[in-house]
């Protein structure tokens, strides 16, 4: 065999691999092009992928956050300083999802709340609606700091802080107390239901300590979480 006709041969496979290979590129962008499925699934691939790195980077940051919010959704007991609050004030803070209202009650309050129980529902706790500590006509501890739950036990509204003397809206017999705008229930400076209205129960007081005098614990009381 001459040496043009031993060269053909090995042009001819170099023609054929050159041709098989632009057959292959060509395939593929006309694959791109004309498959924009497919080309979707590739990026959408390549972002999960991404996006499982990212996730395994914020791993320890969600870990560390993780327990301070298990512990509010499970209903952990909630520091509540008191120290600064006046006379007439109330304080807010929030336990297992629900406003807590602490309220610091004048001298004055407080002998209101011995008259005229007969407007009341249940003006001896009977009801419990109360840890038995709270079984008292102030339905506290500490006869000046109200710890009460703030939802209305009719449909659970929230009701209105209202501890003014007989505003023209709540008439001449009101004596402060918690109203209810969404369907008119009464409830005393202790939280202490009237007798009339929707509410079937007094305001619930939930359980709390104090661990010094200007410091209050909801939702533990005598070392024991509720």
């Amino acid at each position: 065999m001459s040496a043009s006709n031993q060269k053909a041969p090995n042009q001819q496979a170099s023609v054929d691999a050159s041709s098989h290979s632009n057959a292959a590129a060509e395939s593929s962008v006309a694959e791109h092009v004309e498959n924009p499925k497919r080309r979707r699934l590739l990026v959408q691939s390549a972002a999960a992928v991404g996006g499982l790195g990212a996730l395994a980077l914020a791993a320890p940051m969600i870990g560390s956050m993780s327990p301070s919010a298990r512990a509010k959704a499970a209903g952990a007991p909630v520091e509540a300083d008191i120290s600064k609050l006046t006379a007439g004030q109330l304080l807010t803070v929030e336990w297992r999802g629900k406003p807590v209202w602490i309220v610091s009650r004048t001298e004055e309050t407080l002998k209101r709340l011995e008259a005229e129980t007969e407007r009341l529902s249940d003006p001896d706790s009977t009801v419990e609606m109360q840890p038995v500590y709270a079984q008292n006509s102030a339905r506290s501890i500490k006869p000046e700091y109200l710890v009460v739950i703030g939802i209305c036990t009719h449909l659970g509204c929230s009701p209105s802080y209202r501890p003014e003397i007989a505003p023209p809206d709540l008439g001449e017999q009101w004596d402060g107390g918690f109203f209810c705008p969404c369907h008119g229930s009464k409830f005393d400076m202790s939280g202490r239901v009237y007798a009339g209205v929707p509410a079937p129960y007094n305001l619930e007081i939930p359980p709390y300590k104090y661990i010094d005098d200007g410091t209050i614990i909801v939702g533990e009381d005598a070392g024991v979480a509720a």
